[in-house]
């Protein structure tokens, strides 16, 4: 089995470049999506965050309201920091789950890890490729600001928030630049992604 980690910061389009990869058929495992089933209501997560950021945060139905903890995170690094720590170590014990179960069934294809937060546990010390998606910082804004309901004030410290693209990119095996067309993009995953099956094959 071969695990590719694809990473980025918010707006850079990671999550396109694992939906080509899917598309030459490699397993996605979302970190962003695991994230959101694991703070559903009265999920171990769900509860130390409420624990921690109190119940202002909680929408009529016990959901989180997503919207009013990224304000209060992306204003606080310490509560940004704190609310990676939970996430965190719940996001990899599944990963850790769904990869052990792909071995013990046999799978020998391609796994890609999307994971918005490059930490070594999880991903770094279990990938065999890091994939880095960067993009022009204009291109960011609109993209992120195109999702709806984020001003570009909003967009921007979030992207502030994280790390610099620089960061990424010294953890990077490949770096894919993101500033064109979605054709000009897979055609840039394609290429990799064959460079990377013969660079193992060849090993």
């Amino acid at each position: 089995m071969l695990i590719i980690g694809v990473t980025g910061g918010i707006g850079a389009g990671k999550s396109s470049v694992s939906a080509i990869l899917e598309e030459l058929g490699a397993l996605i495992i979302d970190a962003d999506l695991i994230s959101k089933q694991i703070v559903e209501p009265d999920k171990p997560a769900w509860e130390k965050i409420i624990e921690v950021f109190g119940d202002k945060i909680i929408k009529k139905d016990k959901t989180i309201d997503r919207k009013k903890l990224a304000d209060i995170i992306f204003k606080s690094e310490e509560k940004k920091l704190l609310l990676e720590s939970i996430i965190h170590r719940e996001v990899i014990a599944v990963i850790k789950l769904k990869l052990g179960t792909m071995r013990e069934y046999g799978y020998s294809g391609t796994v890609v890890l999307d994971v918005p937060i490059p930490v070594k546990e999880g991903f770094l010390d279990t990938v065999d490729s890091v994939w880095v998606v960067v993009s022009n910082d204009d291109i960011r804004l609109n993209r992120v600001t195109a999702r709806g309901g984020i001003s570009r004030d909003d967009a921007q410290n979030r992207i502030k928030s994280q790390l610099t693209q620089e960061e990424y990119i010294k953890l990077a095996h490949e770096v894919i630049e993101n500033n064109g067309s979605i054709e000009e993009l897979r055609e840039k995953v394609r290429t990799i992604y064959d460079r990377f099956l013969t660079n193992i094959t060849n090993q």
